[in-house]
Order: C-alpha cells, then sequence, then structure tokens
C-alpha cells in the first residue's frame, strides 16, 4: 500500500462515523455505530429455493451486496451471512410433482441461484447456512423457549406464546390486540388447541410424504422464522449489526425473530433492521397468474445481467421500484454510456506517452476526487445509490470532455482507475477484460509444453489455470495439446 492509498485509507476509517443508516425499528436515520468497532455482523434473509429466483428476489440480493461492498470499502471487516431456505411447503410439494425428495430439489435450486447471482456479480456470503443443516440448533432454541416458559407443546406441536412477548410489534408498529394469526405460518392441525390465536408454530409434527426430523415432541420440522434466529446466533452472536430483508418480511417473519431470539437470548437481537421495497412490473404487482413474472434467467436472456444491477440500484433501497422493457433498455443505454468511457479511456492509455502527469492533468483528478467524495456522500446518506451513480456519470462527463490521447499515460489511467474504482464499490463492472487471442493462447500452451519439459510443473500448472480462467479449456491429447474456449 503507498502513502497515497495509507491516506485515503485512513480518511475512511476517521468517516466512517459519518454513515447513517434508515432503522426501520425505530423509523428514523440513525448513525451507524457498530458494536464492534471496525466489524460489521450483517444478516440478509435468503430465498427459498424450489424454483428460479425472480427479479423479486434480486432486489434484496443486489441491495445488501452493495450496502455490503461499501462497508468494506469504508474500511469495514463485514461478516455477512445469508442462509437459503432448504425445506419448506414449497419445496416438498415441487418434490411431490416431480416425484423426487425434497433435497433434490433445494440442491438443484442452491446451484441455479448461486449462478444467477454470479452473474449478478453478488459476492457470495461469507456464510451461506442451509435450514436442515441447523435443525440441532433450532430444537435447542426451542427447548429453550419452553423453559423460559415463552413456548408449549401441544400434542407435538410447540407453540410461541406471542403475548408473553412485551416488545411484540415493535419492528412492524403493530399493536398486538389488532394483530391476526397466521401469515405464513405453518397451519397445522389441532391449531384450535392454541392457547392464543396469536401464538405462531415453532414446530409441527409430520404428514404422510414429508421430510422429518426427532424430537424431544414430535417427528416433525421447525416452523419458518425458527431457522434466522438460529443462524444469526451461531454465525454471527446473539447480538448483531444489521438484519436485512425486503419489506415484506417485516411481519410476520422479523417479528416473530425478534420475539423468538430476545426471549432465549434476554439481548437485543439486532441494532439495525433494513428493508427494501417491493418491485412492481409496469405499476403493477409480480404475480404467475398475471402473466408479469419474470426469472433472473428470462432477464438474463435479453440483458447482461449488469443492466439488472444498474437498474436494481438507479433508485433508493426504501423506495418502490417499477420494472418495465423500456425502463430496461434505459439502464442499458446509462451503463453503456460509462462502459464506452471506460473503452475510450483504454484505447487512449494504449497509445499514451510516459510522461509526468501536469498541473493541468492534476487539476482534473482533483476534480474527480471531488466527484468520488460526492459518491460517498450520497453512499454514507443510506446507501442512496441514485445519487451515488449521478456523481459517476459527473466523473464520466469530465473524462468525456477532458481527456485525450495526448494526455500522459499515469493520468489517464487514474482517471480510468478513479471510475472504475468507483462503479466497482457498486458490483458495476466497467472494464472489461481483454480476451486472449489465438495466438496468444498458442504461445502460452507452447511456454506451458516448454515448461514441462524442464519439470517446472508448477509453471505449467499456473498456465494451466490462467487460460481457465479466462475461459480456455487444455486437453492434453497423444497428437498434441487442445483447447476450445468453455
Amino acid at each position: 500500500m503507498n502513502c497515497a492509498e495509507m491516506r485515503t485509507r485512513m480518511r475512511r476509517v476517521e468517516e466512517k462515523t459519518n454513515m447513517k443508516i434508515y432503522n426501520t425499528l425505530t423509523a428514523k436515520k440513525e448513525e451507524f455505530v457498530p458494536l464492534e468497532e471496525g466489524r460489521v455482523k450483517m444478516y440478509v434473509c435468503g430465498p427459498t429455493v424450489y424454483n428460479l429466483i425472480h427479479i423479486g428476489n434480486a432486489r434484496p440480493m443486489i441491495v445488501f451486496d452493495t450496502v455490503r461492498r461499501y462497508l468494506e470499502y469504508k474500511g469495514y471487516e463485514v461478516n455477512y451471512v445469508s442462509n437459503f431456505t432448504d425445506v419448506d411447503d414449497k419445496i416438498i410439494k415441487a418434490a411431490n410433482e416431480e416425484g423426487v425428495t425434497a433435497d433434490v430439489i433445494s440442491t438443484r435450486y442452491i446451484a441455479e441461484c448461486k449462478k444467477d447471482m454470479a452473474g449478478m456479480n453478488v459476492k457470495p456470503a461469507t456464510k451461506h447456512p442451509l435450514a436442515t443443516e441447523e435443525i440441532d440448533g433450532m430444537i435447542e432454541l426451542i427447548q429453550t423457549l419452553i423453559d423460559k416458559g415463552y413456548a408449549y407443546n401441544v400434542n407435538g406441536t410447540v407453540y410461541y406464546r406471542t403475548r408473553k412477548f412485551k416488545g411484540y410489534g415493535k419492528l412492524s408498529k403493530k399493536n398486538i390486540d389488532d394483530l391476526e394469526a397466521g401469515h405464513r405460518d405453518i397451519k397445522v392441525a389441532g391449531g384450535e388447541e392454541k392457547e392464543d390465536p396469536l401464538d405462531f408454530v415453532l414446530w409441527k409434527p409430520k404428514k404422510e410424504g414429508e421430510p422429518y426430523w426427532k424430537s424431544p415432541w414430535s417427528e416433525g420440522r421447525p416452523g419458518w422464522h425458527t431457522e434466522c434466529s438460529v443462524m444469526a446466533k451461531k454465525y454471527l452472536g446473539e447480538s448483531i449489526d444489521i438484519h436485512a430483508g425486503g419489506e415484506d418480511l417485516i411481519f410476520p417473519h422479523h417479528e416473530n425473530e425478534i420475539a423468538q431470539s430476545e426471549a432465549a437470548n434476554g439481548v437485543q437481537f439486532s441494532k439495525y433492521w433494513m428493508h427494501n421495497a417491493f418491485l412492481k412490473i409496469n405499476n403493477v404487482k409480480m404475480s404467475k397468474s398475471l402473466g408479469n413474472f419474470f426469472t433472473v434467467r428470462d432477464i438474463a436472456a435479453k440483458y447482461d445481467l449488469q443492466v439488472l444491477r444498474f437498474f436494481m440500484l438507479s433508485a433508493h433501497y426504501r423506495n418502490p421500484l417499477n420494472f418495465s422493457e423500456e425502463l430496461m433498455e434505459s439502464a442499458k443505454n446509462s451503463l453503456e454510456r460509462i462502459t464506452t468511457a471506460a473503452g475510450n479511456l483504454n484505447h487512449m492509455i494504449e497509445n499514451a506517452q510516459d510522461r509526468e502527469v501536469s498541473e493541468e492533468e492534476k487539476n482534473i483528478l482533483a476534480q474527480l476526487d471531488d466527484m468520488i467524495k460526492q459518491f460517498e456522500n450520497a453512499m454514507d446518506d443510506d446507501f442512496n445509490t441514485a445519487d451515488a451513480i449521478t456523481a459517476i456519470f459527473d466523473m464520466v462527463k469530465l473524462a468525456n470532455t477532458s481527456c485525450k490521447s495526448s494526455d500522459s499515460k499515469k493520468f489517464l489511467q487514474e482517471v480510468l482507475d478513479k471510475i472504475a474504482g468507483t462503479c466497482g464499490i457498486l458490483g458495476l463492472e466497467v472494464v472489461s477484460e481483454k480476451e486472449l487471442l489465438d495466438e496468444d493462447i498458442d504461445n502460452l500452451i507452447q511456454e506451458r509444453q516448454q515448461a514441462r519439459k524442464d519439470r517446472n510443473f508448477a509453471r505449467a500448472d499456473e498456465i494451466r489455470q490462467l487460460l481457465l480462467d479466462k475461459g480456455i479449456v487444455l486437453e492434453d491429447t497423444r497428437e498434441g495439446v487442445r483447447w476450445k474456449r468453455s
């Protein structure tokens, strides 16, 4: 790290406390102060994996990946946990329809989900726990709640005593007396045996043909809400910094998580709660019955998924977002403005002269730094990606009007690095890697062959991996080495 980079990092560390997050729990923007200095514990509710993920799933994935990226840019070490719900009524239904087990369905769609996440440039979580691998922890949590008087067993079904938790409704701002039981709670026979209609299910007995686990109360499976409480505690601790998800999860899912976790652990579950607003299709709620349902894979057939990411970030995450063909085209054109500017800079760099940066060039770089500061100010204000993108366009405009082939190579490279680096914080890759020419591939293969003759197997393996990273697959045959693009 050079002196300039060190100064930049120190400035980011000093400015950490300038960040503000809208906290759903308090219904206001608050200064972000993590529980542990320099570290952030963040839990994001992941998808239920019974089919390909849809663009509604994509919004929280992209939004909170961007939050994570910016926190890391500011110098925080982020422990980012996002689960896969791999046992659920919908998964069981899909499995029964195909005549396979539930784990076949969940394994298939976890793999497909990860492909889509990679396409959207969503970083893998620090940990992606699976519900089915955490059953023992859920049983332990339920037993703790029973022991503390917050839960009770009726014929193998365990219910949570909702009214016993005095803070119930504090996240959703709902009055407990106005609430209706149900929502996504697992419906079970004998529900009339609840002490209170508002009590929700922690454990349910098995049904014919369903996966099940042994417990002290019955052979069955946990309620949906239980898993996130357990996973967050196991991988992050009893108290975490940020819990996030779509606004549809505020009630009852996140409300129930709070009730479970705080009753069991006796401490605040999450300091900050973040929720993204709904995504609509042509101003109508997305629905398969209306024929306006789109998977991420559907979008990938028409657009690079970087366009989808740009589109999702073009509005503030707490504002409803409307999806349409016209708006996607607009996002595509806007992103192309940035990538074209980056491509032009790359071309100029190839032909530029190696010389010292002039005073005029230094002035332009200083202006770009001011724009980066505008970007940071927008992101510090509850992750306002819409205004952050405006700052990027200001940078692009300055580059387009100020940079020329006669400029110094060092200056042009710095301009490109500043634009590409700022975009990278949003997960937008605007500098494409150059595709290897056939001649370059052949030269590397010859070098690899020579390395093998010289018994320099480490270098030979290094070249194979380098080519593989570029999408070039080698095949050693009797006739020699063959290659193909993957």
